[in-house]
């Protein structure tokens, strides 16, 4: 028998800016880790595009790389769990491997005028009902049918059965177990939940849909849960078994053990990400979130989840450092905003590129509200990261609203989590803990979680519970009059972004 200490469950993260590969022990703990960028290609305004050639040699060297690092062999390693950036949408020939034009990422907008023409009389909503999704350019439906419109003889060959579509993890599966030579075809159903072509309560392609779309069914992966055995890897892992797949926002929810109804995470980067547990129940929302598959574990029932996104986050800190000038690096508006008591009666509500969850108003623009001679630059950046928390409690809001499910503590992680008093800020809103894991790493941890429970590493989602570990958590200290009064305030900000854009423009 195998010496139980060595062995351990690695993890790919294909993500948008880059790859890599974590390898884990069975405490959960980072052991090792690979990293690599690839090109953002950018054709034309408002177009991004990977090339998923470039992604899986990246993916290959990082496996490898993770590997040498834990001075471990593929004889150590259990299983091999896959998370990606979700709707980034890819083509290829299932003869020679091929893809047949660069990889269309989540973020480009080349089918907005698709969506707009797809929704017809009915607009935005045209499919929510099954998919959980309004119609938009950030689904990977919509860029399927780009492509078969865009490449030449294209769709001749996807009716004929030649051309296979995927979201990166169905591509970097495929190629993991064989590519041309016996490659397997699958994605999972959180990431067949982000095409708008799955159908939320059966859990498999949507012949009507599929249709209205013009998106031929031969084309498209066969729809797994979030941790089955899908195949054995080739290569440099050859033998390990190919065990998991989740969209990096679920894997995160995994990773973070929001396993009842009523947990959440909270992703703060750029912008921020914000997944519900609903249990099993679909939950149609009314507040302008997206309803989506949380996880799958083999043949148990599927866990769904509600996802608010909040735009503008970290990006906002960004701004006030780099166009603003107000700090020179990120980490010193903690101590700038801590000089001040509280925000001197100003409110920042970010609008930037208008307002996202639970409003969806793109004729919003950026305020900042409130001002007298009393405010300070300190109260300013006060109210940047109070932006941040009241955003965070107006999706919670909207959550709650739908669901009926109350959030019992929200579990955080993403670039923010460093800062302290933006944490404090979380809690004294949402009237509710919130708390940051040990391992910050969680998207690819909820990855490897979910391939160890398929082979049997860890027993059950108990044990993992066991192994989350918190670093810190905040308690609410706001009283509950204060709390309303500010919350009045903030959505009296809110409403002066609105309309700034005339319709004519």
């Amino acid at each position: 028998m195998s010496d139980t200490r060595r062995e351990f469950i690695a993890a790919i993260d294909q993500g948008t800016t880059s790859s890599r590969c974590i390898v884990f022990d069975r405490d959960g703990r980072i052991v090792s880790v690979g990293q690599k960028e690839h090109e953002q290609i950018f054709p034309e305004p408002g177009w991004v595009e990977h090339d998923a050639a470039e992604i899986w040699a990246n993916v290959q060297e990082v496996v490898a790389e993770a590997l040498e690092r834990a001075g471990i062999t593929r004889e150590d390693v259990r299983a091999l769990g896959i998370t990606n950036q979700r709707e980034t949408t890819l083509l290829w020939d299932r003869a020679t491997g091929e893809p047949v034009h660069n990889a269309i990422v989540w973020q480009d907008t080349r089918t907005d005028a698709l969506c707009r023409e797809l929704g017809r009389n009915v607009g935005q909503d045209r499919f929510r009902r099954e998919t959980g999704l309004p119609l938009a350019s950030y689904f990977a439906g919509p860029k399927i049918r780009w492509l078969l419109e865009n490449v030449e003889g294209l769709r001749e060959r996807a009716e004929a059965g030649e051309i296979l579509f995927g979201t990166m993890d169905s591509w970097v599966i495929w190629n993991l177990t064989g590519g041309p030579d016996g490659g397997v075809h699958v994605t999972d159903v959180t990431n067949a939940s982000r095409t708008l072509l799955m159908n939320l309560r059966t859990l498999d392609w949507d012949p009507r849909i599929c249709e209205s779309l013009g998106v031929p069914m031969a084309v498209l992966p066969e729809i797994r849960s979030s941790a089955e055995v899908y195949g054995e890897a080739r290569g440099a892992l050859a033998g390990v078994p190919v065990a998991s797949a989740l969209g990096d926002q679920q894997a995160a929810l995994f990773g973070q053990t929001c396993f009842s109804p009523g947990e959440a995470k909270s992703t703060y980067g750029t912008g921020t990400f914000l997944l519900l547990n609903t249990g099993s129940e679909a939950v149609n929302s009314y507040n302008g979130l997206l309803t989506t598959v949380g996880y799958r574990i083999g043949d148990q029932d599927p866990v769904y989840a509600l996802e608010g996104s909040i735009a503008v986050t970290g990006s906002l800190v960004q701004w006030m450092r780099d166009q603003m000038g107000l700090i020179n690096s990120a980490a010193e508006i903690e101590t700038l905003a801590s000089s001040v008591e509280d925000n001197g009666g100003a409110y920042f509500v970010p609008a930037f590129s208008g307002l996202f969850a639970p409003y969806w108003r793109s004729d919003a623009r950026g305020v900042i509200a409130g001002l007298t001679r009393y405010v300070t630059k300190a109260h300013i950046a006060r109210a940047v990261l109070e932006a941040t928390a009241w955003q965070t409690r107006e999706i919670v809001d909207a959550m709650e609203k739908d669901s009926r499910v109350e959030l019992t503590a929200l579990k955080v992680d993403g670039g923010m989590t460093s800062n302290n008093l933006l944490m404090q800020c979380i809690s004294d809103v949402l009237d509710a803990p919130v708390v940051r894991p040990m391992v910050a790493e969680t998207t690819c941890l909820g990855a490897a979680y979910a391939a160890g429970l398929a082979v049997g590493f860890w027993p059950d989602t108990d044990a993992l519970r066991a192994n989350w570990r918190r670093a810190a958590e905040w308690t609410p200290r706001m009283e509950a009059d204060v709390r309303e009064r500010e919350y009045k305030n903030w959505l009296k900000a809110v409403e002066r972004t609105m309309g700034w854009l005339e319709e004519e423009n």
